[in-house]
């Protein structure tokens, strides 16, 4: 049965409630975290924000032969588990970042279009939700993103755009919407399952919010100031 695992001791008390075994350790020793995988057969890391936890687990995991894998968004850890492909290969293990909803659901339709129509060479993919609250975790990581500004994918590589880049009206089912361009994780995974070479991806917002965080950007880029960063973050 699973091992609910985290960085406090308050993990155990919810393990007692589930009728669940616990472990507790930080990520600053990959040895430590080597010993704790030593009888588990697949990691699941919920533990965000990924751009600290996942390189430290995915290591310690091909370290250990234990599969991986997490809900994570962040580009930055797509491409990080990317590089690792070889030694996850040798080590005999899978590496899967974003087995939740981002990014394997509109991976799976992005592959499902290519199929059906293997010439295309544009990818816009939208997505909205409804009645979803954003996790502390993924609010904390949208702050690192905004000091970072918004990604594309043009003629095969990575294209670092402003923030709401670009708008268009999209029918998500509900009526027609006004989106605009984000970083999201299939600008960068797309693109290896698709071999389609220009990603954008979109998601609902008014123009006038759109145009605020144009106007805004120059601002973000002190979230790149770490104790700027926290103090932020530590509001959420």
């Amino acid at each position: 049965k699973p091992i609910l695992a985290g960085r406090s001791e308050s993990v155990k008390e919810l393990a007692d409630e589930k009728g669940l075994d616990s472990q507790v350790f930080e990520l600053f020793s990959n040895d430590d975290i080597i010993e704790q995988l030593s009888n588990v057969s697949v990691l699941a890391n919920c533990a965000g924000p990924f751009s600290q936890t996942a390189e430290p687990m995915m290591r310690a995991c091909i370290n250990s032969n234990t599969h991986y894998i997490d809900i994570t968004g962040e580009i930055s850890v797509y491409e990080m588990g990317y590089g690792l492909d070889a030694e996850a290969k040798s080590a005999e293990i899978v590496i899967c970042p974003g087995v939740g909803f981002d990014v394997i659901p509109t991976d799976c339709l992005a592959a499902y279009l290519k199929e059906k129509m293997p010439d295309a060479t544009h990818l816009a993919l939208g997505f909205a939700m409804k009645g979803s609250k954003v996790s502390k975790g993924t609010a904390k990581t949208s702050v690192e993103g905004m000091a970072h500004g918004g990604k594309i994918r043009e003629n095969g590589k990575m294209k670092h755009v402003p923030l709401a880049f670009k708008e268009r009206e999209i029918d998500y089912g509900f009526g027609p919407r006004n989106a605009i361009t984000i970083p999201w994780g299939d600008v960068y995974t797309a693109f290896h399952s698709t071999g389609i070479p220009n990603i954008e991806v979109y998601y609902p917002n008014s123009s006038k919010s759109a145009a605020k965080l144009r106007k805004r950007q120059k601002y973000m880029k002190l979230l790149k100031v770490n104790w700027i960063k926290k103090i932020v973050q530590n509001r959420i």
